[in-house]
């Protein structure tokens, strides 16, 4: 196995990963936000969607498309600040959620 594709299979299992635990959170959502919540031009759309919504419909689908179409991965992730800032405050901790997405931050980084 070459390391791009030892690569794409711990991401793919990170993204698994990362959907456990927001289903833990209960921030799992069974139906999509409406096509112009998903129209946002603001980062992480967070002017039309909770940051776990950005999670699950946008950075997890997109992250899907892009093994499923053997195309390469991002050559840099930060989402885990992000993460940290939303949970910040919030009754539930998402303390694992947050390692989860340091975990993919590192794969995609390289570092």
């Amino acid at each position: 196995m070459s390391d791009s594709s030892d690569q794409v299979g711990q991401v793919a299992d990170s993204l698994l990963r990362i959907e456990m635990e927001l289903r833990q959170l209960g921030l799992w959502d069974e139906e999509p936000p409406s096509p112009e919540a998903m129209q946002s031009t603001q980062p992480f759309c967070i002017d039309t969607l909770e940051f776990t919504q950005w999670i699950q419909f946008v950075f997890v689908e997109r992250m899907k498309v892009i093994i499923q179409n053997d195309h390469p991965l991002p050559a840099v992730s930060g989402i885990a600040p992000m993460a940290e800032e939303h949970f910040r405050g919030r009754p539930e901790s998402g303390e694992s959620l947050v390692r989860e997405l340091e975990e993919i931050d590192r794969l995609l980084s390289g570092s």
